[in-house]
């Protein structure tokens, strides 16, 4: 997973090796910010390339004449890291510079705690792309949704903007009002989103007893903690049952990823010892890896500190739906598509983001880091779902308008999959959507906004996937979606 620089820190003695390497690797959507490790890096394993001379002579050149021409004095700092920005961005959508501010952003989000407004963001065609937002946070809470283009932040444009200069203006200081007029697929109005700037405690494991006998558990977003939480919420509701449950529901929407141990860890509370939970495969010999249900791969400490040793054992066989739709992604979709290789779980909900690359976070010697693709990950089948995802075992939609739904195909320059006999390059261009003479108008009439709607509340009677998931566990049929019919396409 990791090409070059490798991460270890965690790890004290040769037991916890796999645990190392896993921990500091992140895998979560888009994010334009997610989510990877905090740890230094060591020493290079592979031999340096050398240095294409004629095209840095010509990166010189410009730098002169920009330093000597340019309308405006600029300094060699923000010349330079925006530079290596652009290096990072032209490669995919997810690798990406991040300076000494959004490094530590970063390193404080898979901690769990934040301060902003909550969404997962990337940049497309020279907009704020929303990923997915943050359950609970004031982004999901007023409405925001997967897919959204956010084009003025008060009364900023965002178009030429950086990730990082959009970023700095959403987090700012908590109880303090922010304004996001967005752009969204079928509508044909902006809306306007009014929101106040709160701290983000992302609460990644939440849970209940929707009925006697079942259990229902949400994973917001894998954290460094994820595992652990999963564990002692099994242990508490397993205590308030009295006994083995009738069925169990693990709600992955809208779970944008994370690290990769969090996502081994959970699946370790399902499938057995050893089971192997995913594979990597990349250009170093390192970034090939097998993770399996071992404690050395999900629990700081190893054996000693496993804390899925004792989970009940019902937990292992226990009749099991897993929720998903296209904001699941990354180490989401690698629970998922573990738990359906092992025929353990049924998957319900509609097709994942498709995000099946491996992002290492790399620090650098002046504070800042660099997020970089280093590795595919597949499923312990041999699936790659990078730009296709995971198809559910049963098609239900949430009963809201889907439109606004993205996945990684979707994305410029995205990584390509390996088993496509299509694609030749490494990534893909996908080309810029224009928007429809609707929206042109809109963006003309930016005094008239359109009303964001309020999320559908998991487990709850409103929600039609959950029902559909108790459904199959109780034995009851399955009402799923009727898939779009090729005549009725055409005639439109």
């Amino acid at each position: 997973m990791q090409v070059k620089n490798k991460y270890h820190g965690l790890n004290k003695n040769s037991l916890n090796k796999g645990f190392a390497k896993v921990g500091l690797i992140s895998s979560g959507l888009v994010l334009g910010f997610l989510l990877s490790l905090t740890y230094s890096a060591v020493a290079e394993k592979m031999a340096k390339p050398q240095l294409p001379l004629e095209d840095l002579r010509a990166f010189a050149e410009v730098f002169g004449k920009i330093k000597s021409d340019y309308v405006e004095p600029v300094e060699d700092k923000k010349l330079i890291s925006e530079a290596i920005s652009g290096m990072l961005t032209g490669l995919d959508p997810h690798s990406t510079y991040m300076d000494v501010d959004a490094f530590k952003d970063m390193q404080a989000s898979t901690q769990g705690e934040f301060g902003g407004l909550g969404i997962e963001v990337g940049m497309e065609d020279g907009l704020v792309k929303v990923i997915s937002p943050i359950e609970d946070s004031p982004a999901y809470k007023a409405g925001v949704k997967s897919g959204d283009l956010i084009m003025k932040l008060d009364e900023k444009l965002v178009k030429g903007m950086t990730l990082n200069d959009a970023v700095k203006i959403m987090r700012g200081k908590p109880d303090t009002p922010i304004v996001l007029t967005i752009l969204r697929k079928n509508e044909a109005k902006p809306l306007l989103v009014n929101l106040v700037r709160a701290i983000i405690k992302n609460k990644s494991v939440k849970y209940k007893m929707p009925e006697p006998g079942y259990a229902y558990v949400r994973v917001t977003q894998f954290q460094e903690h994820t595992g652990e939480d999963l564990a002692k919420a099994i242990k508490t509701m397993h205590a308030e049952n009295k006994g083995p449950f009738k069925g169990f529901v693990l709600d992955l929407r809208n779970d944008p990823g994370g690290l990769l141990n969090g996502a081994v860890g959970v699946s370790a509370a399902f499938l057995p010892k050893d089971t192997l939970v995913v594979y990597t495969e990349g250009r170093a010999a390192d970034s090939k890896m097998q993770l399996t249900v071992s404690p050395e791969n999900y629990a700081r400490g190893g054996f000693a500190n496993d804390y899925m040793r004792d989970i009940p054992a019902d937990l292992k066989t226990v009749p099991m739906v897993v929720l998903i739709n296209a904001g699941s992604a990354s180490a989401s979709e690698i629970v998922a598509g573990a738990l359906q290789d092992h025929k353990r779980a049924t998957l319900i909900g509609i097709r994942t983001f498709g995000k099946g690359s491996v992002q290492t976070i790399m620090p650098m010697n002046n504070g800042a880091a660099i997020k970089l693709t280093t590795a595919r990950y597949f499923t312990p089948k041999g699936r790659s779902i990078q730009a296709k995802g995971i198809e559910p075992d049963y098609l239900v939609e949430d009963g809201t308008d889907q439109s606004y739904n993205i996945h990684e195909a979707d994305l410029s320059r995205h990584i390509s999959n390996p088993t496509d006999a299509k694609s030749k390059d490494a990534t893909v261009d996908t080309p810029a959507k224009t928007l429809t003479k609707e929206a042109a108008k809109a963006k003309l009439n930016e005094k008239k906004y359109a009303e964001p709607t309020a999320p559908i509340e998991p487990a709850s009677k409103e929600d039609l996937q959950f029902a559909q998931a108790m459904n199959f566990l109780k034995g009851k049929p399955v009402i799923t979606s009727e898939p779009p019919k090729v005549e009725a396409a055409l005639t439109k």
